[in-house]
């Protein structure tokens, strides 16, 4: 900062003189530059518009208030402890009525600048609001990763909660964070593995070598192995989608989500079919082929279960986000290939459907050859017999590799630009943590000889106090959008 502000007026100072096309010297952090202050009250709301129009009424004290040190001559010098590059955007808006953040300037740095202005975010340009966005966005995503890694830290409770809704937490914890805890972890692979084995005993149920012999009604059933295995794992299933719903923090909204209804619903048809056997049995009549066949295929969304995994897998999360991002090169290939499959199977129906052996009947049955031909799979099981054809074959897969291979980079892009943006994002949760710890330990010595001042900084470990982003992620954007 500047040394303390001088007390020598002139007479430059009375007022006499000032007019409105008076100069003003700015002095930003060692720059100088000279400024009218008839530019600078089209904006009197702005620091250096107020402080044109403080000037020029002669109050110094006012003007002590508005920069950091100032010289009374002729003109008045005002000296600012700010950034040079930054001041240099922003004196533009006194110009052309925007500001542009100049390239490889940090949003977060320069919104600040402009906080300090007094410059509207409304009056940044629109080309330079999307990084502005974009490093909110990071600032959240920052916050919510140290939430995390602060949950993993603490015991789950907090001195105020109760010992049942610390159960109640812990438990959630246990079920839901396999990152939380090594039980967590081993609950994690158990419920995978338990998934597998159920899957693998439902396809190894539909072998017709491990049917048994003949039941009580004459038909084969399946092997008694094969059952204890499906009742053991129904049996996990139960008591995993019972414990997680007792410890959700909201059971309404934890029970209407979409995995937790794939849940109930590989869970449901086990007992249902349990109930029709049983009452089946008591009644003698009734008969329970076509039930069971249906509730047996329900069970094929068990499977499902599987896709709840990807929430602890940051690999299919990249990928799912990659994929979405790429919504309009994915859109546009099927458009292509929709159209060339429509055009191709309607062109080979045509020249192949006076062969005596064609084997393109229709034109919705060439869509088969089209699709398998474009997408270069080629089972061979349909095929052209004429020259013409094989013409149009051979044009199709060209048009189909080019199609396939040109949303490939912009998709590869997607992947990889949003995979090293969470690893940045991770290192910054990481570095804020050690941050935190840091002043902890800080605080820790300066009040070693307090008893209370340490057990503040031992709790303070656990604040959200110490991090900026977690005490308001858009502090940084918020005050000049005020």
């Amino acid at each position: 900062m500047w040394g303390p502000l001088r007390t020598r007026y002139g007479a430059d100072w009375s007022g006499s003189e000032a007019s409105e096309d008076a100069e003003m010297v700015v002095n930003i952090g060692g720059v100088k530059q000279v400024l009218h202050a008839d530019v600078l009250k089209r904006y009197p709301d702005t620091r250096l518009g107020e402080l044109a129009n403080v000037s020029v009424r002669c109050s110094p004290d006012e003007v002590a208030e508005l920069c950091d040190d100032y010289d009374p001559g002729n003109p008045g010098e005002f000296f600012f402890d700010r950034d040079p590059d930054a001041f240099r955007c922003i004196v533009e808006v006194y110009y052309y009525g925007e500001v542009h953040m100049r390239r490889g300037m940090c949003p977060v740095c320069f919104m600040e600048e402009m906080e300090f202005w007094r410059v509207d975010a409304e009056l940044l340009d629109e080309c330079c609001q999307s990084c502005v966005s974009e490093a909110r966005d990071e600032l959240e995503e920052i916050g919510e990763k140290v939430r995390a890694m602060l949950e993993r830290t603490e015991d789950g409770g907090g001195g105020t909660a109760s010992r049942r809704e610390r159960c109640r937490a812990c438990l959630w914890k246990l079920m839901e964070k396999p990152e939380s805890s090594l039980a967590a972890r081993a609950i994690a692979v158990a419920s995978f593995f338990f998934v597998v084995l159920s899957s693998a005993a439902m396809c190894a149920g539909t072998v017709p070598e491990l049917y048994v012999c003949c039941d009580e009604a004459g038909r084969q059933a399946e092997h008694p192995a094969l059952e204890a295995v499906e009742t053991a794992c129904m049996a996990w299933f139960t008591a995993e989608y019972a414990l997680r719903l007792a410890a959700a923090p909201d059971r309404a909204r934890f029970a209407l989500s979409f995995m937790n209804v794939v849940d109930v619903l590989a869970i449901v048809p086990f007992y249902v079919l349990l109930a029709l056997t049983q009452v089946g049995a008591r009644l003698g009549a009734l008969e329970l082929a076509d039930a069971q066949q249906c509730v047996q295929a329900l069970r094929v969304l068990r499977v499902a279960r599987v896709l709840k995994l990807a929430r602890h897998s940051s690999g299919l999360r990249t990928l799912t986000h990659a994929l979405r991002s790429s919504a309009k090169e994915l859109g546009l290939l099927l458009t292509y290939m929709g159209v060339g499959i429509f055009l191709f199977a309607a062109l080979a129906y045509t020249v192949e459907h006076g062969h005596p052996d064609t084997m393109f009947t229709s034109v919705p049955q060439s869509f088969w050859w089209a699709v398998i031909t474009m997408t270069t799979v080629g089972y061979g099981d349909v095929y052209p017999k004429t020259t013409l054809g094989r013409c149009n074959a051979a044009v199709s897969f060209l048009c189909g590799v080019v199609a396939i291979a040109l949303p490939i980079h912009p998709i590869i892009n997607n992947f990889v630009t949003f995979y090293s943006k969470q690893r940045e994002l991770e290192s910054a949760a990481k570095h804020e943590i050690e941050l935190m710890a840091l002043r902890s330990k800080e605080e820790e010595e300066r009040g070693e000889g307090s008893r209370r001042a340490r057990h503040g900084a031992v709790c303070a470990s656990h604040s959200y106090a110490h991090i900026p982003l977690l005490e308001d992620p858009s502090q940084s954007f918020s005050g000049t959008a005020a």
